[in-house]
């Protein structure tokens, strides 16, 4: 058996001292004063002195090692026993073999596919305990606030194609009795039961405020609701590649 070991950094590598410092602060005020979380990087020790973790690269995997406790790129924080695996130092080769081939350093992502989500996946592996749930909140919560957003985009697609369907059938009825009450003003015999001629007059003027009607309220078309909707998802891809573009190394 072998003990399995958790290191966790400060995200320390921004390149600006004022905002390392201010990270370093906001980790203090949320994990330290309240135990919310943080924004932390994370790496797993196991068999020998190296850690092991996962971080972004253009080619390649982006599984890699470095002395356990002594990453250059962030300012160390704290190391939690998390428990002791059956797995052989065979097995556990085997394993960072496999992780290196499934996680790739371009599939990187700040929030669904980070430093913390790999050493959760390594955990289960191992069959310990996974990281402390306080490490990865804050990554978390970012991820949940995009799934929520883009469920709430597809309620809004498919209100609006209810929308199109009701404002459809609505101008179809109006188009109708326009057409009832146009026929009607124009000479057409008087059937029983209809108003005589003396009422010419109003039948033009419903005329008229029907067909305005129309103008104003005919639906848009499927296409006009489609070209919408792919706004509003640009959109919304565009706010998750921006916060992965300023971000990109904020969970690494």
């Amino acid at each position: 058996m072998a003990e399995v070991v958790l290191h966790i950094y400060d995200v320390t590598n921004s390149g600006s001292e004022k905002t390392n410092n201010t990270i370093v602060q906001i980790n203090r005020f949320f994990k330290d004063g309240i135990g919310l979380g943080g924004i932390f990087h994370s790496a797993i020790q196991v068999y020998g002195d190296d850690e092991w973790s996962y971080g972004y690269c253009e080619q390649g995997t982006g599984v890699f090692s470095c002395p356990s406790g002594k990453n250059p790129m962030y300012t160390y924080r704290e190391k939690i026993v998390l428990g002791k695996t059956d797995c052989t130092i065979f097995m556990v080769n085997q394993m960072l073999r496999e992780l290196s081939r499934e996680w790739p350093g371009h599939t990187y992502d700040l929030l669904s596919k980070n430093c913390n989500h790999f050493c959760d996946i390594l955990c289960d592996r191992l069959g310990v305990p996974k990281i402390p749930g306080w490490v990865n909140r804050f990554a978390n919560a970012g991820d949940t606030a995009l799934e929520v957003a883009g469920n709430t985009a597809m309620r809004m697609k498919q209100a609006k194609t209810e929308l199109v369907s009701a404002s459809k059938v609505a101008y179809r009825f109006l188009s109708n009795v326009t057409s009832n009450v146009t026929n009607g003003s124009n000479g057409s015999p008087q059937r029983t039961g209809t108003l005589n001629n003396s009422d010419n007059g109003n039948f033009k003027l419903q005329g008229s405020w029907f067909k305005g009607i129309l103008n104003t309220a005919k639906p848009s078309t499927s296409t006009e609701i489609g070209n919408k909707d792919e706004d509003a998802n640009h959109a919304i891809t565009n706010q998750k590649k921006q916060s992965r573009d300023s971000d990109v190394l904020l969970f690494q």
